[in-house]
């Protein structure tokens, strides 16, 4: 496995440096408050959404993987999602202080009402009408020295990995976030803490201080996706993480990044083990990843490398089985493995790019590719999830009417070990990201 990540990793490193074109880099299309300096307004407001419709050619049903034959021939299901709507509120204050706030509804928000029940005696009952979320995925103040020191505090993004840096659905082609890196690693991954970051020449970096992501709620289908989930009106913060990007532009049209993560995850939770045994466990989270993103209008290529180690993840994993099995627990009792990997390109190409008076009008015909593993076992490991290996294959559509809006048309296959199913898929969507006000 090693050789083969290092093998991709200098492969990819290859094909990024040999590519040339003309047109504006991936850094230049997103949604970032860090640009305030060069707006008309001291307020800028902004944010992005997306409406997708799924078809399921396969079931779902919990029991698929350990029981394949059951649902075999399997009708499969439909569904509709508003998987993210985010406004942006930012403000310059004016002396080098700005401030940035991102509002998230994921999957169409909550709804809690209240109703009379006439049949039982006029009782009030509250009634879940929806089952999504409501975050605040950026509330921070920056105080910027210079291009080349920032200062940024409060709720951030956490920049591991090419998803959580560039996470706008016009920034990737597929319907849903691509799927290998939306299933390891939290997505969008934003926590409270403190960030400095800068520009240097054609370099960017960013060094990040946060809370760590909490063991007890790693699993073997989304190894650390939940860790930075709290069940509380708080984050837990008993340990602290630290993580670096760097980012550099020197070739034309090419971005190339590499991130790292790392911190110590075990008993970061409002409950934890201070018995001898396990005294000396610190369940030790390292990921590395590597990308890039050539843009010369009519064709882009992007890739993505992403593995992360997880230390005494067998202790973690013996710990998490024995957690609270009261109904109300938040954590999923469930193995973790010691390694994780996601792998992903994608190309695609402008048709219009061969027809006059297209305008702003873009229509992408991309090919996609995702493997990753979320549950990779540590050595002696009883259990063996094979299901958690999986290969995706994605053709589909892009139409750009005008630039901040794009329709989308997909069909997917997931391929799993042959005792396995596949998973073909069909989706529709529509997205839009820009700026009403700056």
């Amino acid at each position: 496995m090693k050789r083969f990540l290092l093998s991709f990793f200098a492969f990819t490193v290859l094909i990024s440096f040999s590519l040339t074109g003309n047109a504006l880099t991936a850094e230049n299309d997103t949604i970032s408050i860090e640009n305030q300096k060069v707006t008309k307004s001291k307020l800028t407001v902004g944010g992005y959404g997306e409406a997708v419709y799924t078809r399921h050619f396969y079931s779902d049903n919990m029991f698929r993987y350990s029981h394949p034959d059951r649902y075999k021939n399997a009708r499969g299901h439909g569904r509709i999602d508003l998987p993210h709507v985010v406004i942006n509120i930012g403000y310059d204050f004016g002396n080098g202080w700005t401030m940035g706030s991102e509002i998230e509804f994921e999957h169409g928000g909550n709804e809690v009402a209240v109703e009379m029940e006439p049949e039982e005696t006029g009782e009030f009952e509250h009634e879940i009408e929806r089952g999504g979320e409501v975050a605040l995925e950026q509330f921070w103040i920056q105080k910027s020295f210079s291009k080349v020191l920032n200062i940024r505090m409060g709720h951030i993004i956490v920049p591991v990995g090419q998803t959580n840096s560039a996470h706008l659905p016009t920034q990737f082609f597929t319907c849903y976030r691509p799927e290998g890196e939306l299933t390891i690693l939290p997505c969008t991954w934003h926590e409270t803490g403190i960030s400095v970051w800068g520009k240097i020449g054609k370099w960017r970096y960013e060094a990040l201080v946060v809370p760590v992501l909490n063991s007890n709620m790693f699993d073997n289908a989304n190894w650390v996706k939940n860790g930075s989930a709290s069940a509380y009106e708080f984050r837990v913060a008993n340990n602290l993480a630290y993580a670096l990007r760097i980012d550099n532009y020197s070739v034309k049209n090419l971005h190339i990044g590499v991130s790292g993560y790392i911190g110590n995850t075990f008993n970061n939770d409002i409950v934890t083990n201070e018995s001898d045994k396990y005294k000396n466990v610190k369940g030790t989270l390292l990921i590395g990843t590597a990308e890039f993103d050539y843009n010369c209008k009519y064709l882009i290529i992007r890739g993505n490398l992403d593995y992360g180690h997880l230390n005494d993840a067998d202790i973690i994993s013996a710990y998490n089985k024995n957690q609270n099995h009261q109904s109300f627990s938040p954590y999923p009792r469930s193995l973790v493995g010691e390694e994780a990997v996601a792998i992903g390109g994608e190309i695609a190409y402008d048709i219009f790019n061969l027809m006059k008076n297209m305008d702003d009008r873009r229509l992408f015909i991309f090919g996609r590719y995702d493997y990753y593993d979320s549950y990779i076992p540590y050595e002696g490991a009883l259990t063996d999830y094979q299901w958690t290996e999986r290969h995706v294959m994605t053709l589909g559509l892009n139409y750009y009417p005008i630039k901040q809006v794009v329709i989308k048309a997909e069909y997917a296959q997931r391929f799993l070990k042959e005792q396995y199913n596949t998973e073909p898929m069909l989706s529709l969507g529509v997205a839009y990201s820009g700026f009403f006000i700056k």
